[in-house]
């Protein structure tokens, strides 16, 4: 939305339902990126084998249940839903590029599916399509971060790096090589799922930033995890109305009981069953490992999409810095509303948030004109000419919000306190207001008295959100505050943006 360059991407996936999920959301957000490359990756729980009938005798899901040695695992001859997630997005194509601009041509996105180190799990030992892909992405001279983003295993990204160590390790180069790698790339994944990051990457590469993002809010156990006033967002009546039944990206979307298996015989992949109880999946041969049956229709689990949600440009600045925190979480703990610090709160307390925006751009797959569908409101932070601030100073937090589709519009300014390093809480005040630690403005409400002090200025479409405090006296050198400010409209399928402005303390 305001991000001058996109991002260099490179996603990774193994054959699993989620993953497809996951992919189907990505693409969605694909304008926001420069997709270098769409690449099959192994995992500990999919493997393709090498196609010779050759046994694998090391440890993966299928020695955890008894089987094997084997010639290969959850991965069928064929499987091609990363083919199938871009055929249904060149469907929409059209209709996306009407809403935002710099959607990939689907024929670009075609051409930059590659199959990576698929055949056992964290074997680096060879070549494939996939690694050269990485590896001579990673040597480029082109400008910016490369984000390798994997819900698979890491195998593809560590025989990249491998053979780049071969070849360099002995070489002149190779100094300044190492640096421009460490310097360039960041590796994000849920988890290390076949080993290779233990075994190599972290070992041979310790410089190489790599973020873990094994967000479970997005994973299976979402309904343990999502907020009460979020579990809507899960259920069969939510998804039918704003996913399943809205174009060709909801009907490739996997959802309970909807009679679809990724791969064929697949013991673990038991969702697509409706009417069924866990005893009688047993007896079918199955392991329902989930350990119940959700409602049919209803929302399974997008448990990689996590990799890539603080990369989106929706204002939060997430991709800067792992603490910051974003849709995706962060690396620390944030405290819910029960006064608790959770890892699972830092990303669900933007769940709603998240599955709304993914409603509304499925709508923009369905939608030729831009007046009929729902738009992000634009938020620009105004007046403040510093960053560094002094403690005792009084500081003043202004944003304009627009909205593109004349919406009515709600905003507020909040203070993250978790993210900060400050470690206390401001007390933030709406300009000509009592004290208000949340300070929210909502139209329509009464304009001011002339004379009065002016707290938002306000047209139709637009709404200016002021709040001001105190810096803390006890606040240090060095230490940071965050605040963000938070606008929502009131379209059919409301939309949030967001802008974070960070203080740093002066002396």
């Amino acid at each position: 939305m305001t991000r001058d360059k996109k991002l260099r991407t490179v996603v990774m996936h193994d054959p699993e339902l989620d993953d497809l999920n996951t992919l189907i959301r990505y693409l969605l957000y694909s304008h926001q990126f420069d997709t270098e490359g769409l690449i099959y990756s192994s995992s500990s729980v999919h493997w393709k084998g090498d196609g010779k009938g050759t046994l694998f005798n090391g440890e993966s899901e299928h020695s955890r249940f008894g089987i094997g040695p084997i010639s290969r695992w959850r991965w069928d001859e064929g499987s091609s839903f990363m083919e199938d997630a871009v055929e249904a997005y060149a469907k929409v194509y059209q209709n996306l590029s009407v809403h935002a601009e710099g959607y990939p041509h689907p024929d670009e996105l075609r051409t930059r599916i590659y199959e990576g180190n698929v055949e056992f799990p964290g074997d680096i030992s060879k070549d494939s399509p996939g690694s050269n892909l990485i590896k001579k992405l990673i040597l480029d001279d082109k400008p910016g971060t490369l984000y390798l983003l994997t819900g698979a295993g890491q195998s593809t990204i560590g025989r990249a790096l491998k053979s780049i160590e071969e070849e360099y390790k002995n070489s002149s180069q190779w100094e300044n090589i190492y640096k421009k790698i460490a310097e360039k790339v960041v590796i994000q994944s849920w988890g290390d799922q076949d080993g290779v990051y233990t075994s190599y990457i972290g070992q041979t590469w310790p410089d190489i930033e790599f973020r873990e993002l094994a967000t479970m809010v997005w994973g299976y156990p979402a309904r343990k995890l999502v907020l009460p006033e979020d579990r809507h967002y899960l259920s069969a009546a939510w998804t039918r109305e704003n996913i399943s039944n809205v174009g060709p990206f909801g009907e490739l979307y996997m959802v309970w009981g909807d009679g679809k298996q990724m791969h064929k015989n697949d013991i673990t992949d038991f969702f697509g069953f409706s009417g069924v109880t866990v005893e009688q999946l047993k007896e079918m041969g199955y392991f329902p490992w989930y350990g119940r049956v959700e409602e049919p229709g209803s929302w399974i689990s997008e448990g990689d999409t996590s990799m890539y949600l603080n990369l989106l440009d929706n204002g939060l600045d997430a991709h800067v810095d792992t603490s910051y925190g974003g849709w995706a979480g962060r690396n620390g703990k944030d405290i819910d509303p029960s006064g608790v610090a959770s890892k699972d709160y830092s990303s669900s307390r933007w769940f709603g948030a998240a599955q709304r925006d993914f409603a509304a751009r499925l709508q923009w797959t369905v939608t030729p004109e831009y007046k009929d569908a729902n738009h992000h409101p634009v938020v620009e932070v105004v007046g403040l000419k510093r960053t560094t601030v002094k403690p005792g100073q009084t500081i003043i937090l202004k944003a304009i919000v627009k909205d593109p589709d004349g919406d009515h519009l709600t905003g507020r300014w909040w203070q993250y306190e978790e993210a900060g390093t400050y470690p206390g809480k401001v007390e933030l005040l709406s300009v000509g207001e009592e004290p208000n630690n949340v300070v929210e403005h909502t139209y329509p409400f009464n304009v001011p008295a002339p004379g009065s002090p002016e707290i938002v200025k306000l047209m139709r479409d637009e709404i200016e959100v002021t709040s001001q405090f105190t810096v803390p006296t006890d606040a240090v050198y060095g230490q940071t505050l965050h605040f963000i400010l938070e606008a929502s409209d009131n379209g059919d399928k409301p939309l949030t943006s967001y802008k974070r402005v960070v203080l740093t303390i002066s002396r």
